[in-house]
């Protein structure tokens, strides 16, 4: 069989998130166009205590998985808390950011349409 990727988390180089209103947070690329994948990426986030992603909307939806930490969602006008093993749907268009708001490294997988 090929076409297939199989990576451990650690051998994928984590980039900081650049855009403007980001704090520490960090992305890593398991899967996007490069490995072959036509439909969907999936991006591995680290925000360390403190830190957030930035407040932007695009044309997309996401679906986010937490897999460690603690994070208060801004979506849109709201504002929710999201802890370990919680689904997030967020709708294109809608203003987001999520910030940790734990003691440690929130972590978490966010899936994109390519």
């Amino acid at each position: 069989m090929s076409g297939y990727k199989i990576v451990h988390v650690s051998e994928v180089e984590a980039s900081k998130v650049e855009e403007e209103g980001a704090e520490k947070a960090w992305i890593r690329w398991l899967i996007s166009k490069e490995d072959g994948a036509g439909n969907f990426a999936m991006r591995l986030f680290e925000v360390e205590p403190g830190g957030r992603t930035p407040l932007h909307s695009h044309p997309w939806e996401h679906e986010i998985f937490i897999l460690e930490g603690e994070a208060r969602l801004v979506l849109g006008e709201e504002e929710r808390i999201a802890k370990r093993e919680t689904a997030i749907y967020i709708p294109p268009n809608l203003k987001h950011s999520i910030i940790n708001v734990g003691e440690n490294k929130l972590r978490f997988l966010c899936l994109i349409p390519l």
